[in-house]
């Protein structure tokens, strides 16, 4: 008897109602919305830390959105990684998982400088997601670049995510438009960082 089924989520007064008719409501009547668990989204952050994003607070900024995004991540219980790019190569800096705001703590102490390793970062962002979505199933993956686009290498789109966000840090009066080119691209969204005025 469907009035007998365990309660999964508040009452839907509607269809209980309809059961009790015009009797006592007792715990048969009872009838439940089925409440539908969001499976967790994976954001991975891929943070430019090349020589070009010291210049004018450009990393700074970026760091600072880097931990936003964790901490948003953290709030809506979704998984979080971070890689950074520069001089030192491609470092995995948070492994994918539970996202915690304390998360965000791993962004302050990097440094900036060197070149854009940028191709190789996306190749091992793409491994990082496909490893997640193997191992956690099939869940929503985020692919966030924050970068200000100045290298000459061109990247091809990260196939491993379903959704590729481009965080644009360039100046805006002395852009190169190459993050605004790869979005179009690449299908993916693109937005200029907010710079203070």
């Amino acid at each position: 008897m469907a009035g007998d089924a365990p309660a999964c989520g508040p009452i839907a007064w509607l269809p209980t109602l309809m059961a009790k008719g015009h009797k006592v409501l007792q715990s048969a009547h009872l009838r439940y919305t089925e409440q539908r668990v969001k499976p967790a989204r994976l954001h991975l952050i891929v943070l430019d830390t090349s020589g070009s994003m010291r210049q004018r607070g450009r990393l700074a900024l970026a760091k600072g959105h880097a931990a936003w995004l964790i901490e948003q991540a953290a709030r809506a219980g979704d998984h979080v990684g971070l890689l950074s790019f520069g001089g030192q190569g491609v470092e995995l800096q948070l492994a994918l998982g539970r996202a915690r705001a304390a998360g965000s703590a791993k962004v302050r102490p990097l440094g900036g400088g060197g070149g854009t390793p940028l191709t190789h970062a996306l190749a091992q962002a793409d491994q990082v997601l496909r490893r997640a979505q193997q191992r956690n199933g099939a869940s929503e993956s985020w692919l966030w670049l924050l970068t200000d686009g100045r290298t000459g290498e061109q990247p091809t789109a990260p196939s491993g995510a379903a959704h590729i966000v481009i965080v644009d840090f360039d100046e805006p009066a002395r852009s190169i438009g190459r993050c605004a080119a790869w979005a179009r691209h690449w299908g993916a969204d693109y937005r200029s960082a907010s710079r203070p005025a």
